[in-house]
């Protein structure tokens, strides 16, 4: 868990310890979170201003002659497009600002974080009280809350923090009242009432004065937070799992080209300097030994460019990256030892990395057909459809497989989840086996 997360889980289980100075000093802080809802009001008044001004302009070619009517009903009509252009504007831009001075505010003086849940903006966004500025921010959901809690505020929020300072301001005057009573002919016991009730007052507003700023707190943060998007979340967690099965799959093909590198051309190359270097020093002794040794280096060499070639081939085959997608998968489809056909729509190519993840994915199941289905015919669709790549294997093989016997499906999983990609297998006992996989992206 974070820290973040722990202060937020134990700020929302108990607030600070009370005594009479924080009951005191809450008093005055709310006197601040009445300004805040004053303010709140005040902003939420001037969209209002555009309905008003419509409505004196249909009153304008009411009661005045045709050219003072028409005159004012075009000023009405520039004042509309001012006060939305720049009047909505301002309004958003200062319940934001209002809103941002909450949550400080609910940190600073409450102990309640809230974080914050506005949309990150470029600079031309914010530049300027332009358009762009205006249609950023009604496109971030988090204006609209910010608009609701000024709402909220206005209207019953701003109790919150006033009741505990009306109860203190009472309690004072009922304090104050013992001893002016008196003049009035108030007896004694009515005026030790008073002093009591007035005591026990301000008391209670003192003691209830942090606790309601803390109820203000949480309600303010239940409006001001960041809201929790369950698809936002499995998105991130989708996206988090698929990072790091993409990352381990990388380190583990760097793994296995330096095996192949160490194992093969590397080994190849060194055996070939040996033996260049025994027919340096047979050269003069010995000439038809050394020949014999130049043959065995040039055969070396050409077994090195061989397992090199593999190996590229392995990485990025020359047929992909020449002729395309539909070409490569066809020269799988002449390789392969079961009868296969391939069936291709006319489509461009998509992008190299998503070429590559397709090729990998058919090619390893075009090897599963070859050693484990013990089928004798297979077929390969490909086609573009509703902004995915669609590639069917469908072999007549006996069937059974499943993504969770082997790594080889599950490797291919991992390969189109890097790209929001799926793979979808109906393989039943007896076959036939058909593997559908979907990858979306544009040609």
């Amino acid at each position: 868990m974070s820290t973040e997360a722990i202060v937020e889980r134990h700020s929302r289980r108990a607030g600070p310890p009370w005594n009479p100075r924080a009951g005191l000093l809450a008093l005055v802080r709310g006197v601040g979170f009445l300004g805040l809802a004053v303010a709140g009001a005040a902003l939420l008044v001037v969209p209002l201003l555009v309905p008003t001004l419509g409505v004196l302009g249909l009153l304008a070619l009411h009661s005045f002659g045709p050219r003072l009517a028409l005159m004012l009903a075009v000023l009405f009509w520039a004042g509309d497009v001012l006060v939305v252009r720049y009047g909505l504007l301002g309004a958003l831009v200062g319940s934001r600002r209002l809103a941002q001075i909450t949550r400080r505010l609910s940190d600073d003086w409450l102990q309640v974080p809230i974080r914050d849940p506005y949309v990150a903006a470029t600079d031309q966004d914010v530049a300027g009280l332009g358009i762009l500025r205006l249609r950023w921010m009604l496109s971030d959901s988090a204006t609209g809350w910010d608009l609701l809690w000024m709402a909220i505020n206005a209207s019953f929020g701003w109790l919150l923090a006033v009741i505990p300072l009306v109860l203190a301001v009472a309690g004072l005057i009922g304090c104050v009242g013992y001893g002016i009573v008196g003049m009035f002919g108030v007896s004694v016991p009515g005026r030790v009432v008073l002093g009591l009730v007035g005591g026990a007052v301000t008391v209670l507003a003192v003691w209830s004065a942090p606790l309601l700023l803390q109820t203000y707190g949480a309600l303010a943060r239940a409006v001001l937070g960041p809201r929790d998007d369950p698809e936002l979340a499995r998105r991130v967690r989708h996206l988090a799992q698929t990072r790091a099965e993409t990352i381990d799959a990388s380190a583990a093909e760097i793994r296995r080209i330096e095996r192949d590198l160490h194992d093969g051309a590397q080994a190849r190359l060194v055996a070939m300097g040996m033996t260049l270097s025994a027919a340096e020093d047979l050269l003069d002794t010995d000439p038809e030994g050394a020949r014999q040794l130049l043959v065995e280096a040039r055969q070396a060499s050409g077994m090195a460019l061989a397992d090199l070639r593999a190996l590229v081939s392995g990485i990025h085959p020359p047929v992909l990256a020449d002729r395309g997608l539909v070409d490569a998968i066809r020269a799988l489809a002449l390789d392969s030892a079961p009868r296969v056909e391939v069936t291709a729509d006319p489509i461009r190519r998509p992008p190299a990395p998503i070429e590559s993840a397709a090729y990998f994915a058919v090619s390893e199941l075009l090897a599963n057909v070859t050693k484990h289905a013990e089928a004798h015919r297979a077929w390969i669709d490909i086609r573009y459809q509703e902004g995915k790549l669609a590639i069917c294997v469908t072999d007549d093989g006996r069937g059974g497989a499943a993504a969770g016997r082997g790594t080889g499906l599950r490797g291919i999983q991992r390969r189109l989840a890097a790209f929001d990609g799926a793979m979808a297998l109906s393989s039943p006992s007896g076959g036939p086996t058909v593997v559908n996989l979907e990858i979306p992206c544009e040609l």
